[in-house]
């Protein structure tokens, strides 16, 4: 008797029937045009008193567009003129009947909608309740709806294939055969534990080690994954950081296309923070133009270089800018002493002017870092340097977009570690002989874990942590 209670049906609890739930699911803001939705078996009968068909319609049909009018009925008025569609049960994203009203795309007029359609039965949706539902319906799994906030937030291309990866449900797949192989292992074991009479044979017990082994190194490959799927995912903090004059501002400018930053001949001008997003070779970077570290001359320099030193301890990553005219000084020296650890690239700037630092001098104080020599004046060397970043980031081959599924979630690597290590210690303790009742305890932890990760097994507070990620009306 297998007695794993990943194995046990979905601990989804199905929602209540009556329940119908609305929400706007465009942006608030001026726009062409907005939508309300609605979710539950109460939608069409809610739409039916809302809306004023035009023309000779006298019935929805599903998956069609209507055209006519929202009527409020207590004053017998019009609202707005509407495109309107019912989508039937079973096929829809929440596996329930689905209303959507397509208004023009005003904050009053989206607020009027929704204001008919809760007075008519509707309840406000939860943050993510929609997607909620297409998970406790059955229609995606938990991974999926993970990927439907990553398409929702995604900043790159690279970031948008792998959540689609996620979304068509490669994730979801390998767990199912993971699941499926450990149940047979398990069914043999768990036979043995109830008559143990029976011995089991050594080669069926070599066959199933193996067998781990190789999920073992599966699991491996996928837990290695991580740190360059969370960048792609997630993006990176970046500091521009160098004394004074040496190219910050202009680096910020170049790479962004666009005069962001103040630059003059002038020391110290950077007196503030300045962040911005930037796209590197499909990597999310947040880049960070601070204040020029040094001796500050006045307060507000002094605050300056106090947050620039806030931003450098707190970056992923450090663009290190030294001015290749200028021979090396205290300043120089003493920031080199607060970079020590930190990943980073060391740029050598303005290799259009004569030049007193040479690169091997560069390479000799930073031997296990990347150098790279640009002019941030004529723009020379930026796509060098962004492919350094790159390289530096994700340890492999060069290219803007993934080809290959990553694990980019922290929550489904902490799972995948610990599958990875019950596994390892059912593998361990066949190796050494150990008992079949240890064998098994490790094998259902691994399941438990397994479950977690697609929402078989998962706590309803983290169910609950996942979806309040999401804005309501997705």
């Amino acid at each position: 008797m297998i007695r794993d209670p990943a194995l046990s049906p979905s601990r989804r609890t199905p929602l209540k029937e009556e329940e119908t739930i609305a929400a706007i699911s465009t942006p608030f803001g001026e726009s062409g045009i907005g939508i309300v939705r609605m979710s539950g078996s109460s939608a069409e009968a809610i739409a039916t008193r809302l809306f004023r068909p035009k023309g000779n319609q006298s019935c929805f049909v599903s998956h069609h567009f209507h055209y006519g009018e929202i009527i409020d009925n207590r004053s017998g008025k019009v609202v707005d003129e509407v495109l309107i569609v019912l989508m039937k049960s079973p096929k829809t994203y929440t596996r329930e009947d689905i209303v959507e009203i397509h208004c023009h795309g005003g904050y009053f007029v989206l607020q009027k909608v929704l204001e008919l359609a809760l007075m008519h039965g509707a309840r406000l949706a939860l943050p993510g309740e929609f997607t909620k539902r297409a998970f406790v319906n059955g229609r995606i799994d938990l991974t999926q709806a993970e990927a439907v906030i990553d398409i929702i937030k995604v900043k790159t291309m690279a970031g948008l294939e792998i959540a689609n990866h996620q979304l068509k449900g490669w994730l979801y797949k390998e767990m199912g055969q993971l699941k499926t192989s450990l149940v047979q292992n398990l069914a043999l074991i768990e036979v043995h534990i109830d008559f143990p009479e029976e011995e089991i044979d050594a080669a069926p017990l070599r066959e199933m080690e193996v067998e781990i082994e190789g999920m073992v190194q599966r699991l491996e490959g996928w837990i290695a994954s991580y740190e360059e799927g969370r960048v792609f995912r997630e993006g990176i903090s970046c500091a521009i950081i160098g004394k004074t004059n040496v190219g910050k501002s202009s680096l910020l400018n170049v790479l962004l296309r666009e005069e962001r930053a103040i630059v003059t001949p002038i020391p110290g001008t950077t007196r503030d923070v300045i962040e911005e997003m930037l796209n590197i070779c499909g990597i999310p970077v947040r880049l960070i133009d601070t204040a020029g570290l040094r001796k500050a001359r006045d307060s507000i320099e002094k605050e300056g270089v106090r947050r620039a030193r806030e931003r450098l301890a707190g970056s992923d990553f450090i663009l290190l800018m030294l001015d290749g005219s200028r021979a090396l000084d205290e300043d120089d020296e003493e920031i080199f002493d607060e970079v020590k650890g930190k990943r980073k690239v060391v740029i050598l700037n303005k290799n259009d002017l004569p030049q007193e630092i040479s690169v091997d001098e560069v390479k000799n104080r930073f031997m296990n870092d990347r150098i790279v020599s640009i002019s941030a004046l004529k723009g020379e060397g930026i796509d060098a340097l962004k492919k350094t970043i790159y390289s530096c980031l994700i340890q492999r081959d060069f290219r803007s977009i993934p080809e290959y599924p990553m694990v980019a979630n922290i929550r489904h690597k902490d799972a995948l570690v610990r599958i990875r290590d019950n596994l390892s210690n059912a593998v361990k303790g066949m190796e050494e002989g150990m008992s079949i009742e240890f064998i098994a305890f490790e094998i259902r932890s691994a399941l438990e874990a397994l479950g977690e990760v697609v929402g078989e097994t998962t706590s309803e507070e983290i169910l609950n942590r996942i979806f309040d990620q999401f804005c309501i009306g997705k």
